[in-house]
């Protein structure tokens, strides 16, 4: 087979590894291959290059695994005549035994001019293209976020977005800066409009109203689906199974109950004083509601929240609780005397 290129090289291209065969000719007129293996970081790449110089290596090819092959394009391509070749193209050419290596198939290829090169522009066309595809990318992610804001302010009934042409501008940029400050009102809002905006203040007003759709603790439990449904018929109850709420709401507050169910906490002594008598399913459900109310009090009056103990029923109701554990330690077979605590001056 005719030979085109006398001095050249096929590079194996992997994440950490570069292996490199080289074909040179000897005094004999025999082929010469040598195989060596580096790595790919940038003082690997620069001995790989200075190892092809040292040989008189004039091309040098390559497959286009992933992005792998870049930095030793990079590094190679002036010194040198780089091809950068599709896999599928040497894959169709036959005759390849299965235990010839890689580069040394690939340097094989190289040296009689069955290897087709694909295009590589030139750096400067590389970085621009970089450049404008950064931009592009850049703009879609900004379209991405601003929609994702009119959303959250759809969703709190704020219509910024059918007043402002740019919600995004320099008004509307103040105005959700102040919602992010906690600022609710309307008036104060709409008086950080700057430029045009400005003649727009009453209709601002009412888009920056919104309104509170859930106006009570009782009605968020209802929409989380915590609630007991309210079937009732000829004055008697059907049922107390809980309403179809918000799934994922509903989720998380029963998974934080059964993990509350581990604690020395108020909710989880009410836990345990509900599963005792129906059980731990119905228990986290009636946990997830009082987390829920406790919530919603805690954001809409803006309070701490200090917990009661895990001794706040028995505390309410001492006799019943001195009864019951009198009578299971009787039942045990113990005769129980009660002596009250001598108070420690």
């Amino acid at each position: 087979m005719q030979v085109v290129y006398t001095r050249c090289a096929g590079l194996d291209v992997h994440k950490k590894t570069v292996v490199a065969c080289v074909i040179t000719p000897k005094e004999s007129g025999e082929w010469h291959k040598q195989i060596r293996t580096f790595g790919t970081m940038t003082k690997d790449l620069l001995n790989l290059s200075d190892w092809l110089t040292s040989h008189d290596c004039t091309h040098v090819a390559m497959e286009s695994t992933g992005e792998y092959w870049r930095p030793v394009f990079n590094i190679l391509e002036g010194n040198f005549e780089v091809m950068l070749v599709n896999a599928r193209h040497m894959k169709a050419v036959p005759g390849r035994k299965t235990d010839i290596k890689d580069s040394q198939w690939i340097a094989e290829l190289l040296q009689h001019g069955l290897l087709r090169p694909s295009f590589i522009p030139p750096v400067e066309q590389r970085d621009l293209r970089d450049l404008t595809r950064h931009r592009s990318n850049f703009i879609r992610e900004r379209v991405n976020l601003v929609n994702r804001v009119q959303k959250v302010l759809e969703a709190a009934n704020i219509k910024l977005a059918s007043v402002a042409s740019d919600v995004m501008g320099v008004s509307g940029r103040a105005m959700l800066a102040a919602i992010v400050e906690g600022n609710s009102s309307p008036e104060v809002m709409a008086n950080l409009a700057k430029g045009t905006m400005t003649r727009k203040h009453d209709l601002l007003v009412q888009a920056l109203e919104g309104r509170v759709r859930l106006p009570s603790a009782q009605h968020l439990a209802a929409w989380a689906g915590l609630a007991p449904g309210n079937y009732e018929s000829g004055g008697k109850k059907l049922g107390e199974s809980t309403r179809k709420g918000n799934r994922v709401l509903r989720t998380i507050l029963v998974q934080a109950a059964h993990a509350l169910a581990r604690t020395k906490t108020y909710l989880a002594a009410q836990f345990r004083r509900i599963a005792a008598r129906r059980g731990k399913k119905r228990a986290a459900v009636a946990v997830a509601h009082s987390i829920l109310v406790i919530v919603y009090h805690l954001i809409s009056r803006q309070e701490h929240y200090q917990d009661l103990g895990a001794d706040y029923f028995d505390k309410q109701r001492p006799e019943s609780v001195k009864k019951r554990l009198i009578k299971r330690l009787e039942k045990l077979g113990y005769q129980v005397t009660l002596e009250p605590t001598p108070v420690a001056l």
